[in-house]
């Protein structure tokens, strides 16, 4: 049998806020049989500050990242935001230097975000979750627009036990978060996160579901102001559930 190694990129917020997420998703990969390791020099991966327009400032973490994971098998992220950076938007911060966009470039290829590695390299859809709920599911912006992974998350989800699916009458429509957008805009990213949990209710949903934890903090946030009753979770969250909620 032959081992994947994958070194785990734990993404600022799930380090910070919500690391019973990285928790799942890690247990998730070793019960299918890939080795895991956690790089220690591993920092933000700049997203923000290249998503603000300041490159120079990204650049430093960019490298960072580079150098931290050189040597990674498989590189795998609970999040599609980030996943993006690394993938598609490193090679156009050191376009004017050839060999460290060539390792960009390298390093991408070999970075995936946590459904799209579960579907595509493990070729699994059906991890042994079980969990009694109705949930929809919520696709973020840069994984859906950014990596093009779409049905990977769904098709994960409805292998879990128990689990019906319900659809969101506009699934990919943008919680309203946008990073730094939710602090430029406050109040067109609170109406926007109110349309997506409104939606959700609609459809009967328990659970909401997502693969970015930023999305999921937005609308828990909302959630809570409403005094809602919708249980927001993370897929490495309900694909590590084994019975009950």
């Amino acid at each position: 049998m032959i081992t994947i190694r994958v070194s785990f990129f734990a993404t600022c917020l799930v380090d910070l806020f919500f690391p019973e997420v990285g928790m799942d998703a890690v247990e998730v990969l070793e019960r299918l049989g890939c080795e895991v390791d956690f790089p220690l020099g591993q920092t933000c991966c700049g997203q923000q500050a290249y998503n603000c327009g300041h490159t120079e400032e990204a650049r430093p973490l960019a490298l960072n990242f580079l150098r931290t994971f050189k040597d990674s098998e498989y590189i795998v992220m609970p999040s599609g935001s980030c996943a993006a950076m690394v993938r598609n938007h490193y090679s156009e911060i050191f376009a004017d230097e050839p060999e460290v966009k060539k390792l960009a470039e390298a390093v991408g290829a070999r970075t995936y975000e946590f459904s799209e590695f579960l579907v595509k390299v493990l070729k699994v859809r059906d991890v042994g979750a079980a969990l009694p709920v109705k949930a929809a599911f919520h696709s973020s912006c840069h994984l859906t627009r950014d990596l093009k992974v779409i049905q990977e998350p769904l098709q994960l989800l409805r292998k879990v036990e128990g689990l019906e699916l319900k659809e969101l009458e506009r699934q990919d429509l943008c919680c309203g978060f946008g990073g730094t957008f939710s602090v430029r805009n406050p109040q067109v990213s609170a109406n926007m996160g109110d349309d997506k949990l409104d939606d959700a209710v609609r459809q009967g949903a328990e659970v909401l579901v997502a693969c970015d934890m930023s999305c999921l903090m937005h609308l828990g946030g909302r959630n809570r102001r409403r005094e809602g009753d919708l249980r927001l979770m993370h897929l490495a969250e309900v694909l590590n559930r084994k019975e009950g909620v």
